[in-house]
């Protein structure tokens, strides 16, 4: 990497940690402290949980197309101010019905897209694998950090302290892309309004990629569902104490997956390890199962350390089999169906979990895992593809 490359992706992976850290810490916690809330059910919890997602898979496909006409950094700002007022309104509300509101907003600055391509654009191809690698760490980083933080700081002020710190890194985002990320040099054609989004929906390994972030995201939001109340009732650990869980098992799922990471790129081999991965996902719903809390932290690590690795490799592959000319409307649609995949998840897991507790909601875990492989088997079987 030259050095415009490095400090362009030094400053979109520490936005990634801020956005992303942020949208983490609330998963670990809602579940818990959302039932104080007026008006609080399961289903209302868990639609909260996955409410961000439903705006969010509204408006990447045209914020993305809008980054490819208008520029990645106006598109970035917006969204992360939106996102900053989205964080406010969940913040001061005590109802759930605000809660779900202020989720809906936060989501509604949906720059997943406009920043995948950025980061495309601010790298050449033979440095693209590694960009996205180190932004799919990024994210893992954000993860663990998150898991820790949220649960601490949401054992001093609620749900609301976890909004406010989250409002206060969306503004610190906006510092961030404005100081460290250069601005691409060449200007960017409408390519989606000459049909560039045909062509991305044409190519058959985008939409492989782009129904793995589906599933990816329906397992990860329906987990977080029931697994806080899972560790409230059958290891009696408080809200408040969660991070000691959460924290060794993303520390350790973090260190496992770099080197799986970078093997996988290194060797051509993305293909096989995001197939492994996959199957590895039901790990989490067996977890919730998990009877010991020896046996949770184990099942729990192979699933993050699995999630992690597909949030690293997926969005790489994705940059290089979508045309050059539309990258923004290729990562609006894998981001769509990735957000749409956290609404479905919030939406069934809360549903799921209140008709039949978290035993219902890992059988859906193990049925997504089956289908999802099913389905990329299919679609391997009709037009295999190089790693």
């Amino acid at each position: 990497m030259n050095s415009t490359e490095r400090r362009a992706l030094a400053g979109l992976a520490s936005l990634y940690v801020f956005r992303m850290l942020g949208l983490f810490m609330v998963l670990p916690v809602l579940s818990v402290y959302g039932a104080d809330y007026r008006g609080s059910t399961p289903a209302l919890l868990g639609l909260a949980l996955g409410a961000y997602g439903l705006s969010q898979a509204l408006l990447q496909i045209p914020l993305g197309m809008l980054s490819d006409h208008w520029g990645r950094k106006p598109v970035i700002y917006t969204g992360l101010a939106v996102f900053a007022l989205g964080s406010l309104l969940a913040a001061q509300t005590d109802s759930v019905y605000g809660l779900v509101a202020g989720r809906m907003l936060q989501g509604a600055g949906a720059i997943a897209a406009a920043t995948m391509a950025l980061v495309a654009d601010l790298t050449r191809d033979e440095s693209r694998g590694v960009a996205m690698a180190v932004i799919g760490a990024a994210i893992g980083l954000a993860f663990m950090l998150a898991a820790v933080l949220g649960p601490v700081l949401a054992g001093f002020g609620g749900l609301s302290a976890v909004f406010w710190l989250t409002a206060v890194l969306a503004l610190l985002g906006i510092l961030l892309l404005w100081r460290l990320v250069p601005t691409p040099q060449s200007p960017r054609r409408p390519a989606v309004y000459r049909g560039g989004f045909r062509r991305v929906l044409g190519c058959a390994e985008v939409r492989r990629l782009a129904a793995g972030a589906f599933f990816l995201h329906l397992l990860l939001t329906a987990l977080f569902v029931p697994l806080p109340l899972v560790l409230v009732d059958t290891l009696r650990l408080p809200g408040s104490e969660h991070w000691k869980i959460y924290g060794p098992v993303m520390l350790g799922a973090f260190v496992v997956m770099l080197p799986l990471m970078r093997a996988a790129e290194r060797s051509g081999r993305a293909r096989a390890a995001m197939m492994c991965a996959q199957l590895a996902l039901a790990a989490g719903s067996v977890a919730l199962w998990a009877v010991s809390e020896l046996s949770l932290v184990f099942l729990l690590a192979v699933f993050f350390v699995a999630f992690n690795l597909l949030e690293a490799l997926m969005p790489a592959q994705l940059t290089r089999a979508a045309p050059a000319e539309a990258r923004g409307a290729a990562t609006g649609l894998y981001a769509t169906v990735q957000f749409l995949g956290a609404f479905s998840g919030g939406s069934l897991g809360g549903w799921l979990y209140g008709l039949g507790g978290a035993g219902a909601v890992a059988q859906l875990g193990i049925a997504v895992v089956l289908m999802w492989a099913a389905l990329w088997w299919r679609m391997d079987a009709r037009a295999p593809k190089a790693a």
